[in-house]
């Protein structure tokens, strides 16, 4: 199938790859759902983060196996100010469209924008080393290992404070609509979504080189925009059905804690992957990327601090979005 769909026009091949990837996300988002209202926000966002980034952690693998290292940096970044203007934006305005404002634990988002902000930090660093004469290239590479060894321990860390120590901070006070599917059905279709998801994906990825060829794309373009967005459709349509549904405290943990696991966790393993693959990557992104990765944080931080958000604050993330859409498309 794989070897016949590849005789298709590459635009062809890309639009159908990435229409796909929608159903399977609805899926993953109403099993992830499903077993959120028989947990916790932080648990439920955890699911859908993590299901939701499995497509992300498949498309980096096969495009790193295809050698094309800059996509997938370029898909981390897109995935990070994705998630935080994007999926956020679109969350609160469809959230609050009806409402006067909705409430969210500020406490439980401050922590989780904290730790987006440090790992953040750390993705800046391999930079900022290369950029002022720090060392070698070898020396960017064992540093890059090292920075993702220690991102993935602070994401375990993270992990620690919200689902054990302080996890009455991601309770919520509203009673939740009960699950329609049983805990096994739930497991089972989540399951088989990611396993079809990851499918799609390597025939995605499949289309990415002729399709810069094709169109004239620039691989910082097709990895930010088109390979994010496709590959953030489950975490977009989990965080904006429960803002939707009031569920707030839900929402923000499935687009921030979605963006800070890209940054600790399918980032650095991108990178451990990479030495096993044969194509190592560091962590040395584009000057551009890092601004728009630093600014989308801190916009995020300060929209959630005060625990309450709006329809407007919503309109506002997601013009700052397709504001740098825009820019990352006519970047050389």
């Amino acid at each position: 199938m794989l070897a016949a769909a590849l005789a298709w026009p590459p635009l062809a091949i890309f639009v159908l790859s990435a229409l796909a990837l929608i159903p399977l996300a609805k899926f993953i988002g109403d099993a992830t759902e499903d077993l959120a209202a028989r947990t916790s926000p932080a648990v439920g966002g955890l699911l859908n983060a993590t299901f939701g980034n499995a497509t992300e952690l498949m498309v980096g693998l096969f495009a790193l196996n295809a050698g094309l290292i800059e996509v997938v940096k370029a898909s981390i970044t897109g995935s990070i100010i994705g998630n935080l203007l994007l999926v956020l934006g679109t969350a609160m305005l469809a959230g609050g469209w009806k409402r006067e404002r909705q409430h969210f634990n500020a406490t439980a988002a401050k922590a989780t924008g904290s730790s987006l902000i440090l790992a953040t930090t750390a993705l800046v660093i391999p930079a900022i080393f290369l950029l002022t004469g720090g060392g070698n290239e070898m020396q960017v590479e064992h540093l890059s290992v090292l920075v993702s060894l220690l991102l993935i321990i602070a994401y375990a860390a993270s992990l620690l404070f919200s689902l054990h120590t302080h996890k009455h901070l991601y309770q919520e006070e509203a009673q939740v609509a009960a699950p329609k599917w049983s805990v096994r059905k739930s497991i089972i279709i989540l399951f088989a979504a990611t396993i079809g998801a990851g499918y799609m994906s390597d025939i995605l990825v499949s289309a990415i080189t002729p399709l810069v060829d094709t169109l004239g794309w620039t691989q910082l373009f097709i990895g930010v925009v088109v390979i994010a967005i496709a590959g953030n459709v489950g975490e977009h349509f989990s965080a904006v059905t429960a803002a939707m549904k009031d569920r707030m405290d839900l929402s923000l943990q499935i687009s921030i804690g979605s963006a800070t696991q890209v940054v600790m966790f399918v980032a650095p393993v991108l990178v451990l992957a990479s030495i096993f693959i044969g194509t190592p990557m560091d962590l040395v992104f584009h000057l551009f990327e890092l601004v728009a990765i630093i600014f989308s944080v801190f916009v995020t931080y300060s929209v959630v601090e005060d625990g309450v958000s709006t329809w407007y604050e919503g309109f506002q993330l997601i013009t700052a979005y397709v504001i740098m859409a825009v820019a990352f498309y006519f970047h050389a």
